[in-house]
């Protein structure tokens, strides 16, 4: 993988000098630059987890903060919280709005307080915004009072599974190192029931590079997910992903399997990364973070009322999402100020100069921000998943460009 492009002053005391030491955001405003409001709200609901995933980047990574916070956040927290939330939402006049429900594991939280956190986060937002409530789950605690809780109340749950059992349940065990395939596979037959269905968001997997990547789609296939997320396992310069060898790209080729195979399906089921790729080769914008340039939206608050960045970022250096700000002393907007959200939404203007110079920035966007990072550069440096993004987009475009002359080809 290529060395990233050294910016700013290696001697700097901040461990991201980018954006921190030398973002200038008064420059920025006086130049026209004006945030982009938050529109999803992350709530920690559970600091702690029935799981010990070995490549978890809240528990496994540099940020250890999860330790000294609450296990579970309070009502006070909560209440805090959405009435920011709304708040921030009619300043802005925001007519939608997200909010996921996030931990740790968030069944922990309980199903009677998910059920009223559900109420009280609609009762909070004015007429005319509509709230959308979303969970990412293991799955391990589902059950049919569960899953019927969430339908009542409108919540999507997300299930993370990674792959076929075997591969599945070498990394996402239980603390005594049994695995859990047997129970998500429970848990996702649940949610496929008709009366349950609505309540099935879809499957989030990690990228494992030493895996079979078309038994792994084939395996998630199987389950009918409405969408399916795979994840390029959050890593940097300092954390290099695993498998990763110079002039070698393990995820591209893993990633590229999969996607011959789901781009030659008639009805396949979308898959974000995918999706986005394909949108931006046609000269659309990204909904998510992995590529492309689009302003993130996305607001954390944890379970002792701290506001901070995406928790992508605990896999950077401890206090790496940290804002300084709560729910109780301050509102949202003044999070818009901050200098890791103001370079989440400046778009080329964040990325190194290799990364602005390369003819595929247009499409990946540099990567996702998490992985850009590097100690002496902080988050300007191009993704630790370069060289992968490039071959897996350029895979992507000569796949839809070959198909558009297809078509064209063909008589009237």
């Amino acid at each position: 993988m290529s060395a990233p492009v050294l910016l700013g002053d290696p001697t700097s005391r901040h461990p991201a000098p980018w954006p921190y030491d030398e973002l200038d955001l008064a420059g920025l405003r006086a130049a026209g630059h004006r945030p982009v409001p938050f529109r999803e709200l992350i709530l920690k609901i559970h600091q702690r987890c029935n799981l010990a995933c070995d490549y978890c980047y809240v528990y496994e990574l540099a940020d250890q903060s999860w330790r000294e916070r609450p296990r579970t956040m309070a009502d006070e927290v909560r209440d805090a919280a959405l009435t920011g939330f709304a708040a921030h939402a009619r300043r802005h006049r925001l007519d939608r709005v997200r909010i996921v429900l996030h931990g740790g594991e968030p069944l922990l939280y309980g199903r009677d307080r998910i059920a009223e956190l559900a109420g009280r986060a609609r009762a909070a937002f004015p007429d005319g915004c509509r709230v959308d409530i979303g969970m990412q789950t293991n799955g391990v605690l589902l059950d049919e009072r569960t899953a019927g809780m969430l339908v009542e109340h409108r919540i999507q749950a997300g299930v993370s599974v990674d792959g076929v059992a075997a591969d599945h349940d070498r990394h996402r065990r239980t603390p005594g190192g049994r695995g859990t395939f047997a129970a998500v596979e429970r848990a996702v037959r649940l949610l496929r029931r008709p009366e349950f269905r609505p309540a099935y968001a879809g499957l989030l997997c990690t990228v494992a590079a030493d895996t079979d990547p078309v038994a792994c789609y084939e395996q998630l296939r199987a389950f009918d997910p409405p969408a399916i997320d795979l994840l390029l396992p959050h890593a940097n310069w300092e954390t290099p992903p695993p498998l990763a060898v110079a002039g070698t790209t393990p995820y591209a080729d893993w990633l590229i399997a999969v996607f011959d195979r789901w781009y030659a399906e008639a009805a396949p089921p979308p898959i974000r990364i995918f999706e986005d790729a394909l949108t931006l080769v046609l000269g659309g914008a990204s909904r998510g973070e992995q590529l492309g340039l689009s302003p993130s939206g996305v607001v954390v608050v944890e379970s002792d009322g701290a506001i901070e960045q995406v928790d992508a970022l605990k896999s950077a250096y401890p206090g790496a999402c940290a804002t300084g700000l709560d729910v109780f002393r301050n509102d949202f907007d003044q999070a818009l100020d901050h200098p890791g959200i103001v370079a989440r939404q400046i778009g080329r203007a964040a990325l190194s100069e290799q990364c602005r110079a390369c003819p595929a920035v247009a499409f990946c966007g540099g990567g996702h921000y998490a992985h850009r990072y590097r100690r002496d550069v902080g988050f300007r440096a191009p993704s630790v998943y370069c060289h992968d993004l490039r071959v897996l987009i350029r895979h992507i475009y000569d796949s839809v460009a070959a198909d558009l002359r297809r078509r064209t080809r063909r008589p009237a």
